[in-house]
């Protein structure tokens, strides 16, 4: 069993910030995937582990060995939020100010003393500490060269394969190497899995395999959450949707998730958002057809039950005070990515934020018990918590990410929709301050 914060750890709060209700807001936005749309985590990962591995092999020419092992051989060392320092092959854990806590090389363990060698005296390195500011400015550009953060169960299986490449070279050079240039053919990996055009085209084993089962990965939502929607509505709330998937895919997953009538739950629903360009860009919109997106629409002729590709946050925001008939509405956005969905909104568009987080659920949090269904691919004993460095006692970034940005903190909305409509939340604090 993998060693995790306890419950009363987890569950120390403090009221810093005021409670919210959901039905406080005028208008309340929602993610899709991870979000509105439970994946079956291990399934998922598995397949996404196995279609990345199965690229660098087939088309990059790398050895087998490593990359083709069971998945289950090193469940432990996956966890949301590693950070690859992908020149140095070392894989990082963090603390709010960017601070190194842990670290492996490849999938070896670095000790204190390995941290110090690489990052110097204080365990810092420039990149982390740029992210530690402002996560966007390593989103894109040199930095982004540098690093890669794991921020979701979509990218999380790259840890894994990244630190099995690291120890398949390392054996091969008798030793660690000086640099590695692994990170290039791995994001070509991952961008040819989730390449939009493979949806429609049949291309590749991931959209395929998903669409020929999509049992075997995606959650159904429970009649007890689409009232929850239903009964927003009634309330003069409007919903409105915004994911990065593309409308085919989420279509796809949206009907198998919320049932075939999911699109009359929202006001207005955003694919392709292009998180988090989105919350800062100006990007028209793009208006859908089917499927196919047929050409620019102006922010003023986005229209009620109408779905767009692109856009941007300025637009949206106009369109929610015509429809909600506030000069200020009050917004809240929903979603799992703590940078796209939680920091990024809540620093850049007038917009609160709540955090989805379904490691509280697996380490034991608000009452809830421990054992997640799929608690062996969210929780590490090699890790520890997603949100607390018990040796060095540090929060991570992630915790403090959720703290500051975030005004609540729930595991599902599964978990929302089982309580009162007016239910109180509060942001979490995992210890007292």
């Amino acid at each position: 069993m993998p060693t995790t914060v306890t419950v009363e750890e987890l569950s120390s709060f403090t009221n810093q910030k005021q409670s919210i209700k959901f039905t406080d807001y005028d208008c309340l936005g929602f993610d899709l995937d991870n979000t509105i749309c439970r994946y079956k985590i291990g399934s998922m990962v598995k397949l996404e582990y196995e279609t990345i591995a199965k690229f660098l092999v087939d088309k990059r020419g790398y050895p087998s060995d490593h990359l083709m092992q069971p998945i289950e051989n090193n469940l432990d060392f996956m966890l949301k939020g590693l950070i690859l320092d992908v020149e140095n092959g070392n894989i990082l854990h963090i603390a709010p100010d960017g601070h190194i806590v842990h670290g492996s090389h490849g999938t070896k363990e670095l000790t204190k003393e390995d941290l110090v060698r690489c990052y110097g005296p204080e365990c810092r390195w420039k990149v982390t500490d740029e992210f530690s500011r402002d996560p966007l400015h390593t989103w894109n550009g040199p930095y982004s060269e540098q690093m890669r953060t794991l921020l979701d169960y979509f990218d999380m299986p790259a840890g894994l394969i990244f630190a099995r490449v690291v120890d398949t070279l390392d054996e091969k050079n008798g030793g660690p190497m000086k640099s590695y240039s692994i990170w290039p053919d791995l994001l070509d990996a991952m961008q040819e899995m989730f390449d939009k055009q493979h949806f429609q085209l049949n291309k590749g084993g991931y959209f395929n395999e998903i669409k020929a089962n999509p049992d075997n990965y995606i959650h159904k939502c429970s009649d007890e959450l689409i009232n929850w929607f239903k009964t927003l509505r009634t309330h003069k709330k409007l919903l409105f949707l915004i994911t990065g998937s593309n409308v085919d895919f989420a279509s796809h997953t949206a009907t198998n998730s919320m049932g075939p009538n999911w699109k009359e739950l929202f006001d207005i629903i955003i694919c392709f958002a292009k998180k988090p360009g989105f919350f800062i860009g100006n990007r028209p919109f793009i208006g859908v057809n089917g499927f196919e997106e047929t050409g620019p629409v102006s922010e003023a002729d986005l229209e009620r039950g109408g779905i767009y590709t692109y856009g941007n946050w300025n637009g949206l925001y106009e369109f929610l005070k015509k429809h909600s008939k506030h000069e200020n509405p009050k917004v809240v956005y929903v979603g799992d990515n703590l940078v796209q969905d939680v920091y990024t909104p809540a620093v850049h568009a007038n917009c609160d934020t709540v955090a989805v987080c379904e490691e509280l659920e697996a380490e034991g949090a608000f009452g809830h018990d421990p054992v997640h269904v799929d608690q062996e691919f969210l929780v590490s004993s090699t890790w520890g918590s997603y949100f607390l460095h018990k040796d060095e006692r540090r929060y991570t970034i992630w915790r403090d990410i959720i703290n500051k940005h975030s005004k609540a903190c729930i595991p599902s909305l599964e978990y929302v929709a089982a309580k009162p409509l007016n239910q109180e939340y509060s942001p979490i604090h995992l210890l007292n301050e």
